[in-house]
């Protein structure tokens, strides 16, 4: 969906969706990105995940919109170079474009997670991906499974294949597009979420074949 704030498009963004990214550049340093994110000349990019749904639970929660957010992902994809050098020179380029903000800015190029997948987490099989949005297919929860990027126009992109219900009613429960994901890493991050926002209803993982 498109979102324009303006509204100088004549384009329309309602209920849960509108809610969700009127919250979430409430947060300056997200706003920020969005606005900076062509700078780092790198196809495909977002800005996803954790950043964005834990702005809104610190907002609904009534808290400042940055509080305990570690990081601000960004993902790109560019399978013409797939190699760690690559990706390290795209991160030090961020950190000079971002370097204002004070936040931690973290770029994963999506053309390489297959490679080093298994060996981070111990799950084989992490499909090659096409697109950046195959990476947000694949995260670990429904809450997680969002990105915004900026048009030159004003307006913003919302990915969110599983819709936003579980991020606005702060829900964390299994991605059921991903039935192989790492149970003890779905916990561990449910459970530091958990301490942040003591308010979460957080769903058991369930274990398939």
């Amino acid at each position: 969906m498109v979102y324009d704030p303006s509204n100088k498009l004549g384009e329309r963004a309602i209920g849960a969706e509108s809610e969700f990214l009127r919250l979430i550049l409430m947060n300056p340093a997200v706003t920020q990105i969005l606005v900076r994110l062509p700078e780092l000349n790198v196809p495909d990019a977002w800005l996803v995940s954790g950043c964005l749904f834990q702005t809104v639970w610190n907002i609904l929660a009534g808290e400042g919109p940055d509080r305990g957010i570690k990081d601000y992902d960004i993902f790109y994809f560019d399978s013409s170079d797939t190699s760690a050098d690559a990706e390290d020179l795209v991160n030090a380029r961020a950190a000079s474009v971002f370097a204002e903000l004070g936040s931690q800015i973290d770029v994963r190029n999506q053309a390489r997670v297959h490679i080093w997948y298994e060996s981070e987490f111990g799950v084989p099989g992490y499909p090659r991906l096409s697109k950046s949005t195959d990476g947000i297919d694949n995260f670990l929860a429904v809450c997680c499974m969002v990105a915004v990027r900026r048009f030159v126009t004003g307006g913003i992109e919302l990915y969110a294949p599983l819709g936003v219900d579980d991020v606005l009613n702060r829900i964390v429960r299994q991605n059921p597009w991903y039935p192989h994901a790492p149970q003890d890493c779905y916990e561990k991050k449910a459970n530091r979420w958990k301490a942040l926002w003591p308010d979460l209803r957080v769903e058991s993982f369930v274990t398939r074949p």
